[in-house]
């Protein structure tokens, strides 16, 4: 059997630059960063992990997957010495795939997550979400009103709502394939394995208002990437490069350059 390949968008030309989405997001997020890299020489891709955007579902889910994923992804397309980018839960993929495949990985890019383990934190917003019923919701001002009870937070609802799309006319559903997601939610929490180890350049970047990478996380990021740099974007929280998306830019830049 054909192993399907990652949906993403492919724009500019040069040095392979990869984007991995967070949890419940996908390649759209990163559109107007992407095409900011893509004009200083780069050919970006921003993937849709699986189970998000535009990309294939899968009763499977967890990072080793993920990761092998990006790996098909890669050979796919033959990208070699890419640098490598991923938010949150994409942060974790990228970061397992950097230490598995280090010879595709020339520089790794990781926003607002640590190595380490994290508890569920996404229930209410599952819970939110489950609670969509697209026989009677016909707008995207309906879905968020019943959202609304559930995420508090217009920045996030916003978020989490551009995974609706019209699946036919008159008849909106989501993107993510909510079931998996939320069955399998505990592996995005997951640590990444102890003995993972990426030798090469890496930085880590966070929101001055996130918690995602405490003062305690710093020598563990070190324990895994020896040369890593570990950075604040000021004035963001845990969606930094949508909050700052100024500063981020200019951070991952003077980075990959």
């Amino acid at each position: 059997m054909t192993k399907e390949i990652l949906h993403s968008n492919i724009i500019g030309e040069g040095q392979p630059f990869v984007i991995l989405h967070g949890f419940l997001g996908m390649s759209d997020n990163w559109k107007t960063l992407g095409r900011q890299f893509s004009e200083q020489g780069f050919e970006l891709h921003m993937i849709d992990q699986r189970n998000h955007g535009r990309s294939f579902w899968s009763d499977a889910f967890n990072y080793e997957i993920l990761a092998e994923d990006l790996k098909h992804y890669c050979d796919a397309h033959q990208l070699k010495d890419i640098i490598l980018l991923g938010h949150s839960m994409g942060g974790k993929t990228a970061m397992l795939f950097a230490t598995e495949y280090p010879d595709i990985v020339l520089k790794l890019v990781v926003a607002d997550i640590s190595p380490r383990f994290y508890p569920i934190h996404h229930d209410t917003i599952l819970e939110g979400l489950s609670t969509l019923n697209f026989d009677t919701i016909k707008s995207r001002g309906q879905a968020d009103t019943i959202l609304s009870n559930y995420v508090s937070d217009f920045g996030t609802r916003q978020f989490l709502l551009k995974n609706l799309y019209w699946i036919e006319k008159g008849k909106l559903a989501l993107r993510i394939n909510l079931e998996v997601l939320k069955n399998e939610v505990a592996e995005i929490g997951e640590a990444l394995p102890s003995y993972s180890r990426f030798e090469k350049d890496t930085l880590f970047l966070r929101g001055d208002r996130s918690e995602y990478i405490g003062v305690d996380d710093e020598r563990l990021i070190i324990n895994h990437f020896p040369k890593a740099k570990i950075g604040n974007i000021s004035n963001s929280g845990h969606w930094l490069h949508a909050e700052n998306p100024k500063d981020f830019f200019e951070a991952v830049m003077q980075f990959v350059c």
